[in-house]
């Protein structure tokens, strides 16, 4: 394997060998052989040093049409599509002949730029000077039509093609693929086997292989792979690359780790990847880092897709640590302003379970050049964290430095939106997503039914869903969840039903949702049977936030027993979300014992959550077992746990006001006492309490929303909302 530096000197060792060549030519008198002249100006196109290109064939004595086409093509390469049209208008200003290499190399930038209005200006011409039917230029021509998504067209000058080769085939091929139409790309190639005299090769396969990404197509990808192999094209770096990505896509992480086994002599950078991504995909991440050192044993040098697919892999608390190292190893080989790479670094310290958002903010600071994915990587995390009012403070100063706004932005700025419930602004957002185009994305229109369901407003959230388009399951899952969450769990089983019937595929937030629909209701009936045909009948296997939601159920409808039963009954062990979902049933139900045990288990696996200490120290409070409740209030002191306080928010002429337990910041926080003491006076009489009961139905008020519905809260992180 070449090392980087080799490379480099033996660039400028080849550069070297045209400008000596140059300069002798000069010197000999021999640079008016245009045979020679073709060959230097060619070196240098190569080499991208229009300098000297140019200067040289302004100086040419004679040119001709390769001298013209070569300066086209060089420019094309380069990306200097406008230099490389004016070149050719010169051209044929000055009479030159335009052949097949020239409509093939301007052809190509005509697609690299999308100009496919050019394109028809190239394909007249070609049928007025009877060129149309070269194969050369009629597959340039075709491939031009492709990518610039203008496939029927592309149909169209293939029929018309008196003669095809792999390269028309391929490139009909190709525009299917990225059209995505899948039917009409394996019925050309069905047509291209066909022909004797077309040979298939890694440019057929390849993208075919692309749209094979699915378990219902890992018959169909073993059937490429054999013809691959009767082709002789399996050595092939670029259908091996393709073929690990499909066997991955497919679910069959073997069968993918076999091609990269059979490919050891002929590996690249991609294939590693491709590789690396695979394992990532099936969440081997162990395999993974393995993967990332052996491409460096081997003499690999890790790209920037390499980088941030490995700190993908860095989120859990498990891999936190692999994870500063890596970001060590970004600075010791100088990628620290990489944005792509500074991106990854953001999102991995900001979904690790410390959430490092003063590391993520040092990132962000610390970039030059920040792109729209930086800004909204920040604005995500701030939101994800709670802190939303830094957020919408944030996305006011996107505003000022006019950064670009998309959808992701859209759905942040509304969650925050949702989390202070602040309607009016909400509203304002929602506006600003119209004038943008962006209401109809089915993240914004998600965040839109979310945040008007929070705020209170199901009807606009109702509207929200019916104006835009309905062909996503995450619009779905968000409406199920609004009429859920307002206890309108029949209308939610409805349109599940609906759901289902206009063939939206469900996925497994739709269960937690219908699941919770089911809670609200107490259909505990229906929600068990929805959990036991989850995989049979939908192909989804239950996860843990599935069995909470059934926890949940069983114990709003009093059957703790059947909860108990079914967390034992469980394929895997509980987490800690599940553990506390079940500390709510129990509380439910009132059964101190099993709520004890539960909770001794949760302050093993996580002693610094207030929220167990809270929920055990209300239930000892109600069951008036006071030495009880004293322990755990002792053991929080003993811990340094605090209890956290929750915060409230009114909004009163455009003006947002928050406050939390015993807080005396608000200017008018005397007022706000006054009231609030009288009120409390009006209540103890009202119900005519002694003291400790009091006190204790006041903690039960203010901590009822800790242990309810957990699971929408965190769904609502887990689809990127």
């Amino acid at each position: 394997m070449q090392s980087l530096h080799s490379l480099i000197c033996s660039s400028l060792n080849a550069f070297s060998k045209v400008s000596i060549t140059h300069s002798w030519a000069i010197k000999s008198g021999s640079i008016t052989d245009i045979y020679i002249a073709n060959n230097i100006l060619n070196g240098y196109s190569k080499f991208q040093d229009f300098r000297y290109a140019h200067k040289l064939f302004d100086e040419m004595f004679h040119r001709d049409t390769v001298s013209w086409n070569t300066v086209i093509a060089g420019n094309v390469n380069c990306g200097k599509f406008e230099f490389a049209w004016e070149v050719l208008r010169n051209m044929r200003r000055f009479g030159y002949e335009l052949d097949g290499y020239t409509f093939g190399s301007i052809l190509k930038g005509v697609a690299f730029v999308n100009r496919w209005d050019i394109g028809q200006q190239l394909h007249s011409l070609l049928c007025k000077i009877g060129c149309i039917g070269n194969v050369y230029c009629g597959s340039a021509l075709l491939d031009m039509y492709a990518k610039c998504e203008r496939v029927e067209d592309a149909f169209l000058v293939f029929e018309e093609m008196p003669e095809r080769n792999a390269v028309s085939w391929n490139a009909l091929i190709s525009g299917y693929v990225e059209a995505g139409n899948r039917g009409t790309a394996f019925g050309v190639f069905k047509c291209m086997e066909e022909e004797e005299s077309v040979k298939l090769d890694d440019g057929t396969v390849s993208p075919l292989l692309t749209l094979l990404n699915g378990v219902e197509f890992y018959q169909l990808t073993m059937q490429i792979h054999g013809k691959i192999i009767k082709h002789g094209v399996e050595s092939n770096n670029k259908v091996c690359n393709a073929l690990i990505s499909s066997y991955s896509d497919c679910g069959s992480l073997g069968d993918a780790k076999k091609v990269f086994d059979g490919s050891f002599e002929n590996r690249d950078v991609v294939t590693w990847n491709s590789m690396i991504g695979a394992c990532l995909v099936h969440n081997k991440e162990d395999y993974a880092f393995k993967l990332f050192m052996e491409m460096q044993w081997f003499g690999f040098e890790p790209d920037i897709y390499s980088y941030t697919s490995i700190i993908s892999a860095c989120f859990e608390e498990a891999h936190k640590n692999y994870g500063k190292s890596l970001h060590g190893l970004i600075i010791k080989r100088g990628l620290e302003q990489s944005a792509p790479v500074n991106n990854a670094l953001i999102a991995m310290y900001l979904k690790s379970n410390n959430r490092s958002m003063v590391e993520a903010l040092n990132i962000f600071g610390s970039m030059k050049l920040k792109d729209r994915v930086s800004w909204n990587s920040i604005l995500t995390g701030l939101s994800q964290l709670g802190l939303s009012e830094d957020a919408l403070k944030l996305f006011a100063h996107m505003r000022n430095l006019a950064i670009e706004i998309d959808h992701y932005t859209f759905s942040a700025v509304l969650r925050s939106c949702s989390d202070l419930a602040t309607l009016q602004l909400g509203q304002q957002v929602h506006v600003l997503s119209l004038k943008s185009g962006l209401e109809s994305n089915e993240f914004v229109t998600s965040s839109l039914i979310f945040m008007y369901a929070k705020c209170g407003i199901i009807e606009d959230a109702k509207r929200s869903f019916e104006n835009n388009p309905r062909d996503s399951s995450i619009t779905w899952n968000s409406i199920i969840f609004a009429y859920a969450q307002h206890g309108q769990g029949y209308i939610a089983l409805n349109l599940f039903e609906e759901m289902k019937n206009k063939e939206v595929k469900a996925d497994h937030i739709t269960f937690v949702a219908v699941l919770t629909a089911c809670s609200h209701i107490g259909l505990v009936e229906q929600g068990c049977k929805l959990l036991k045909t989850m995989e049979t009948e939908y192909g989804i296997p239950p996860r843990a936030e599935h069995y909470a939601c059934a926890v949940d159920m069983y114990g709003r409808a009093g059957h703790l027993d059947k909860a108990k039963t079914l967390v034992e009954s469980m394929p895997f062990e509980p987490d800690a979300m599940l553990w506390k979902t079940f500390l709510g049933a129990c509380r439910a139900c009132g059964n101190i014992e099993l709520a004890s045990q539960i909770a001794s288990h949760l302050l093993e696996v996580e002693p610094e959550e207030h929220c167990t200490y809270i929920l055990l120290s209300d239930m000892f409070g109600y069951l008036r077992r006071w030495d009880e409740r004293a322990n755990v209030k002792r053991l929080m002191r003993e811990r340094g746990v605090k209890k956290v306080p929750g915060w409230s928010w009114i909004e009163i002429k455009n003006e947002v006001h928050s406050f939390k337990a015993e807080d005396r910041l608000h200017p008018n926080s005397d007022q706000i006492y006054f009231v609030l003491e009288v009120l409390m006076f009006e209540f103890r009489t009202t119900l005519d309490v002694v003291d400790d009961d009091f006190d204790v139905l006041i903690d039960n008020v203010e901590d009822l929303a800790l242990f309810s519905d957990p699971i929408p809260v965190a769904l609502f992180s887990e689809s990127g909302m």
